[in-house]
């Protein structure tokens, strides 16, 4: 019997990636109006690319892109992408309806309710607090805090351990097969993969794993509500 159910955060929750195109365009254009020698649709592009070389969590995103195509750093342009890149994310910052209503209704059943995340745990938890979901979450366990990233199964098995769970009573939710999914079933939990579907080829992956029972598609967080 399913006693907790854990979910990731970007993507499963949140839409991280939708919002945070939107941004990074918003950003793009202030910068190009401020002196950026490019158009928006160059500096959209190369700042992709910066972010594909240094990854989401760096922090110098738009420093790069300054110098790489005004030849030398400029505080004016870097500044104003910084300030409209956060004012557009956080505008847009809100908790879907039907995240909010899964999150109740597990709470109101009892089950205890789990947050395992990559990422930096400051940049997660100003998400939790702004989106205001942190009350429903008995733990939150991100990879910044203790030093090991999903699909390592050392972190399923730390937020099972802080909630008191075993894997045959943990159920994870989240949007990403080779992080989420398989690193579940290598922690021994259930799982369901969310705003996606399983591939032939994944389906291949998990019946070597013998995992296949333990592992299933969520058309949406509500449908939570007929399953559990």
């Amino acid at each position: 019997m399913i006693r907790a159910v854990f979910f990731d955060m970007d993507d499963t929750l949140y839409d991280t990636s939708g919002f945070a195109a939107i941004a990074r365009r918003a950003a793009v254009k202030s910068m190009v109006h401020n002196g950026l020698k490019c158009s928006e649709d160059e500096g959209y592009g190369e700042l992709m690319n910066i972010i594909n070389e240094k990854g989401s969590n760096y922090d110098k995103h738009f420093n790069i892109l300054v110098e790489r195509i005004n030849g030398k750093l400029d505080p004016l342009i870097i500044v104003n992408g910084i300030i409209t890149y956060h004012n557009t994310k956080f505008a847009m910052l809100k908790l879907e309806p039907e995240s909010f209503s899964i999150l109740l209704y597990l709470k109101s059943q009892g089950y205890k309710v789990g947050l395992i995340t990559n990422g930096k745990e400051l940049k997660q938890w100003e998400k939790l607090v702004r989106l205001g979901m942190y009350p429903f979450f008995d733990d939150v366990v991100t990879s910044e805090s203790v030093g090991v990233e999903k699909p390592d199964p050392e972190i399923f098995n730390i937020a099972m351990e802080r909630l008191g769970v075993t894997a045959g009573s943990s159920l994870m939710i989240g949007n990403n097969f080779d992080v989420d999914i398989l690193g579940a079933c290598n922690a021994g939990m259930q799982s369901m993969l969310i705003n996606s579907e399983i591939t032939p080829k994944q389906k291949e992956i998990l019946e070597e794993m013998e995992c296949t029972d333990k592992v299933r598609e969520l058309g949406s967080l509500i449908d939570l509500m007929k399953i559990l």
